[in-house]
């Protein structure tokens, strides 16, 4: 029975940090369209739908599959889908998110917030209907032959305890914190990321620097939608999903997002985490319908016991 349970325990552990590390990469992209530019977007999930359909055609009807196999294939489509969305995410944000942020937002009420929030709901809208009209209701996802199989971790405690962990899981877990790790060095080392943390620290002041801050909004809000989009289709390799699939995970980004503390890049990442493991963990008392009952409750208990965030700063007032 002790034996039963503690592989239940690391069994739920392992589940929890491997599904944790895509929701960290889904509200780092969330953390760093809100970090730069203050913008609550209602449409980050159904961009990370697109990023699903993505990879799911470059897979298929494009010749991914046949052109590398249907081992790499799938993580070559990933990779082509977050510079896709790269580019839909500015084309949308110069066509349309730029008239209500950015350095106009002086000129509109409440700081433009009203027009944003409007504004990314419409578009919310327009891509899960649009999602619909041009995919269908049908449930796709991108099977490999690594999301039948798992690699086996022990056994422990006298041969009794054993860990599996799904080979698709774990490679999409580690594609997470790869691209993670590239864009933290990106933010930190790079002139672009210099210029980023200028627009979001001080962008009066960045703009006497030199610095374009509408176009570093338009960056990072593309680099946000495109790095969403390549957790969207990590997911996609090991869950079914269709045109509204994005109203499921909105929810738990902006949760993951005000884990970590608002404007953090590393919060984000762990709020993300923190979502995983209390959904898996749940499972050990839970039913699985109430997973994001849990979720909740732990949010609601974070926030109230320190309302910055894991990594947010306390605003001191004078």
């Amino acid at each position: 029975m002790t034996a039963q349970l503690i592989e239940n325990i690391l069994q739920a552990l392992a589940a929890g940090l491997l599904a944790g590390a895509i929701y960290g990469l889904m509200c780092v992209g969330l953390g760093l369209i809100f970090g730069v530019m203050r913008v609550i977007n209602f449409a980050h999930g159904d961009f990370m739908m697109l990023g699903m359909y993505a990879a799911y055609f470059l897979f298929g009807a494009f010749g991914i599959q046949a052109l590398a196999g249907s081992f790499a294939g799938p993580y070559l489509a990933i990779l082509l889908a977050g510079p896709l969305l790269f580019l839909f995410g500015y084309g949308i944000h110069k066509a349309l998110i730029s008239r209500v942020t950015g350095t106009r937002t002086a000129q509109l009420d409440g700081e433009g917030h009203y027009a944003q929030l409007i504004l990314t709901l419409g578009i919310a809208l327009v891509l899960q209907n649009g999602g619909m009209i041009v995919f269908g209701s049908e449930l796709h996802s991108i099977r490999t032959p690594l999301s039948s199989s798992a690699w086996e971790i022990g056994p422990f405690w006298g041969d009794f305890v054993s860990v599996f962990v799904n080979k698709s899981r774990g490679i999409a877990a580690l594609f997470s914190v790869a691209t993670i790790a590239v864009l933290a060095l990106m933010i930190a080392r790079s002139r672009l990321g210099k210029s980023l943390r200028a627009a979001a620290d001080n962008p009066e002041a960045a703009t006497y620097m030199g610095i374009d801050v509408d176009r570093a909004h338009r960056i990072a809000f593309a680099l946000g939608v495109g790095i969403t989009a390549i957790a969207g289709a990590l997911l996609a390799t090991n869950y079914p999903f269709q045109p509204y699939i994005g109203l499921e995970y909105v929810i738990v980004m902006y949760a993951g997002v005000v884990l970590g503390g608002m404007g953090s890049i590393v919060g984000a990442f762990w709020g993300g985490m923190t979502i995983g493991l209390v959904q898996q963990l749940s499972t050990l008392i839970l039913p699985t319908q109430l997973q994001n009952a849990a979720i909740f409750v732990v949010f609601l208990l974070i926030v109230f016991l320190r309302p910055q965030g894991f990594f947010g700063r306390v605003v001191e007032r004078t």
